[in-house]
């Protein structure tokens, strides 16, 4: 009873819009109906900015993070990825906004966190690294997710690696569009990293 509990007070937590609220509280705006339409770090961060999209982060981010923790705050003997995978669903189907959501890297990245702290730092330090070399936040969700899975099956995490690779098949599909502008040639980009400079170095030299 009390881990069918704790499951539902995940969702809850995972559920919470902070993207979109943090549009419509400070900004006056549904990044829902702007953008890419998600209500995730990156579209947040190209729509209402640097300041919102650090936010929506951090924010996306504690609640993985805390819903890891709640076996070990109500005193459950419990992997922290059983019971925070009930964020990374309630981030993605939220009951807030009609069962709709975001793309779930930073939660599960939350979530990672609580599980294993040393992980975190290792797939948050691919996934900058990724980005200051393609400017693609989706690129540097892919790749991430499964390094991270490749560096659980090869610590013999196998609890790990199972979950991990079940998130990587669900970032890749939740990222099928992004992947199909990524061969074409024409994702969008962060104004950060190495291709959006050389990019922005070209339109300005073309003026």
């Amino acid at each position: 009873m009390k881990l069918a509990i704790l499951l539902l007070l995940s969702y809850f937590i995972g559920s919470l819009p902070f993207g979109y609220w943090v549009g419509k509280l400070f900004y006056q705006v549904d990044i829902r109906k702007v953008g890419s339409g998600n209500i995730g770090t990156t579209n947040t961060l190209r729509v209402l900015g640097p300041k919102a999209g650090v936010l929506v982060l951090l924010l996306d981010l504690f609640k993985g993070t805390l819903a890891g923790y709640l076996p070990m705050i109500f005193g459950l003997n419990v992997n922290p990825f059983i019971i925070g995978f009930g964020s990374i669903i309630g981030h993605t189907f939220s009951v807030w906004i009609g069962f709709k959501g975001g793309k779930a890297v930073a939660t599960s990245a939350g979530v990672l966190l609580a599980y294993n702290p040393w992980l975190f730092l290792v797939a948050s330090s691919i996934f900058v690294l990724i980005i200051f070399l393609s400017s693609m936040v989706s690129l540097a969700s892919v790749i991430g997710f499964i390094l991270i899975t490749l560096t659980a099956f090869f610590m013999q995490d196998w609890f790990l690696t199972v979950v991990a690779l079940i998130l990587t098949i669900f970032v890749v599909y939740k990222h099928r569009e992004n992947l199909k502008r990524i061969m074409h040639g024409n994702e969008n980009l962060v104004h950060f990293g190495l291709l959006y400079w050389y990019r922005k170095k070209i339109t300005d030299n073309n003026k």
